[in-house]
């Protein structure tokens, strides 16, 4: 077996070689990309029925203090003011050039403590650059080694809940969390969120209770045949439903308005690091292609509008809960919509026609 001494590891490190896991280094950290089952089938469970992510590798940094909202609202391009205990909300931090720190997931637990979401890969870099912008009465901690975080998503996930047990209220609404419920008796955050396009909950516990959440959650979810799922998987589901993966569809040099993130940037705030940078006229947009003819184009490959090279492709593949092969890409903003379009793979050009994005959404 491949050695993984030298990648950071989740708590269910064990758990995932024991289920037949295939671990790869992603970014640093040993996940699975897949089960046994594969990735098709770790889909269409998800689409059709539930599955089980680890995203403990994932970053949590908590806000402290009596400024905690004004910092927030410093260093993220949404607008925090109308959050109550108890939301959640998408947001970015940009640097002054408006290129993306990373995107982040707010909570908000009291008008004086907040936590950030961060990507695993950038967890030390957000760490140092919320760290460099502190002012006034602040404290920001890095907690991300206390957490273990799994993601529950599908149609059928209340039925797995259900199985599982619960005490507390379930979120009902899109974007909101309960603090403190216990889950086949461990206790948790539960929040009403998650990257796959479907409903479902993310559930954080503490580090040295996740094996036995995971564990539960895998009984439980005997009830809708789930399936403990991949970063494979992971990875379509989020394309399939359009939503930005950062170091793709934004990075340092891509900005949040290019990548079309407009209900995220609130431009009528007073100030947040970036604003003047995002408030000048984008050149570029995200945008979506499905491929007409065959082939899958992977992230740099060229697109051309009417014969014209005018961008690249972001992320690519099939999208398998609507057929065929898509692609999401960074193009020029004058780039005709209506136009003739291709993507170059290898020296060939594979015909394309413009997609809506998201590809997929659920009904």
């Amino acid at each position: 077996m491949e050695n993984f001494d030298s990648l950071k590891k989740t708590p269910l490190f064990d758990r995932h070689i024991a289920l037949g896991g295939k671990m790869v280094d992603f970014g640093g950290w040993a996940l699975p990309v897949q089960y046994p089952s594969g990735i098709l089938e770790e889909c269409k469970a998800v689409r059709e029925r539930c599955g089980l992510f680890d995203v403990s590798h994932m970053g949590e940094v908590d806000i402290f203090g009596n400024d905690a909202y004004a910092y927030v609202q410093k260093m993220v391009t949404n607008d925090v003011t109308t959050m109550t205990p108890g939301r959640c909300r998408y947001a970015v931090m940009c640097y002054d050039d408006g290129g993306a720190v990373d995107d982040v997931l707010i909570y908000k637990f009291a008008d004086d403590h907040y936590m950030f979401i961060v990507n695993a890969g950038n967890t030390d870099k957000d760490f140092a650059w919320m760290q460099e912008h502190i002012f006034g009465d602040v404290r920001v901690e890095n907690n991300s080694a206390k957490w273990g975080q799994l993601a529950l998503q599908g149609p059928a996930h209340q039925a797995v809940l259900d199985a599982a047990g619960f005490e507390g209220e379930i979120p009902a609404k899109y974007y909101t969390f309960t603090e403190c419920m216990k889950v086949a008796g461990i206790p948790c955050l539960v929040s009403r969120t998650g990257y796959t396009g479907e409903d479902g909950v993310e559930l954080y516990c503490a580090a040295e209770d996740t094996v036995r959440l995971h564990e539960a959650l895998c009984e439980a979810g005997k009830v809708c045949d789930m399936l403990p799922c991949g970063l494979g998987a992971r990875d379509t589901l989020r394309f399939e439903a359009s939503m930005p993966l950062y170091g793709h569809e934004m990075n340092e040099t891509i900005t949040p308005v290019e990548c079309g993130l407009d209900f995220a940037i609130k431009l009528k705030k007073e100030y947040f690091i970036g604003i003047e940078a995002l408030r000048k006229p984008r050149t570029r947009k995200r945008v979506g292609l499905k491929l007409v003819g065959k082939g899958i184009a992977r992230p740099e490959a060229e697109v051309l509008c009417n014969g014209e090279v005018v961008g690249v492709v972001t992320s690519g593949g099939p999208a398998p809960a609507v057929g065929g092969n898509y692609v999401m890409c960074l193009v020029k903003e004058e780039a005709d919509e209506n136009g003739k379009w291709a993507v170059s793979v290898r020296g060939r050009e594979i015909e394309c026609e413009f997609a809506p994005m998201p590809f997929y959404k659920r009904k």
